[in-house]
């Protein structure tokens, strides 16, 4: 059974990476605790635990606030990613089964009806698909550590909510990689799927540091 910090830390986490907390925003435990209607001892919980997520700053004597990232930051996370997850995918490409190649191609349909819509509703269950996409490849992996790692790194890009930032060349090269990571699982074969994979991601850290050049978000 969920405890109260429990449900405190899942409540502000959602809040935070759906955006309804901006970046260095103030986030007073007095008021949490009253909008969440729990008490103050499992908010400073969640505050702590979401601190270790790198979600929020905690300063003695200062509060909380929800975490500030630097261009360099967003750069080591997109680095990061292309490691591991191109790793992932070469790891799971002679393991997936064809049910599993399957969902991920039901996926990427799924992914393709939403795009030319561009509605904020239609971004953001874009960016929940686009993570189910990626994780299942992490757990095809049949690698323990791997999806926990890649989670670790991917607190920041899931807070932008990555595709409204994209162009619209860039949303349909996403989706293409989609569709080639398909194929290449289905080739079975491990090099393909990383080479597609390794582009990928270094296609969405081209993106997003454009979009952060142009609109000066993260300071």
């Amino acid at each position: 059974m969920a405890t109260s910090s429990d449900r405190a830390y899942e409540a502000l986490r959602t809040a935070i990476l759906n955006g309804e907390y901006e970046m260095g925003v103030r986030l007073g435990e007095v008021e949490l605790a009253s909008s969440l209607d729990i008490s103050r001892t499992p908010i400073r919980e969640a505050l702590r635990r979401l601190a270790a997520d790198g979600l929020v700053e905690v300063e003695s004597n200062r509060g909380a606030r929800v975490a500030s990232w630097t261009h360099e930051d967003l750069d080591e996370i997109f680095v990061l990613r292309e490691l591991l997850e191109s790793h992932g995918a070469a790891l799971a490409a002679p393991l997936i089964t064809d049910d599993e190649i399957g969902e991920l191609e039901q996926l990427c349909g799924r992914m393709e009806a939403l795009v030319d819509r561009r509605t904020g509703a239609a971004l953001q269950e874009l960016n929940g698909l686009n993570r189910e996409f990626h994780d299942r490849i992490l757990a095809a992996s049949g690698s323990p550590r791997l999806p926990g790692l890649v989670s670790s790194v991917m607190q920041m890009p899931l807070a932008l909510r990555t595709f409204s930032r994209y162009s619209e060349e860039a949303i349909h090269r996403s989706g293409h990689h989609h569709r080639e990571l398909v194929a290449a699982f289905r080739a079975r074969d491990a090099s393909w799927a990383a080479a597609v994979m390794r582009a990928h991601v270094m296609a969405a850290r081209f993106e997003v540091a454009c979009w952060n050049s142009d609109n000066a978000q993260v300071s």
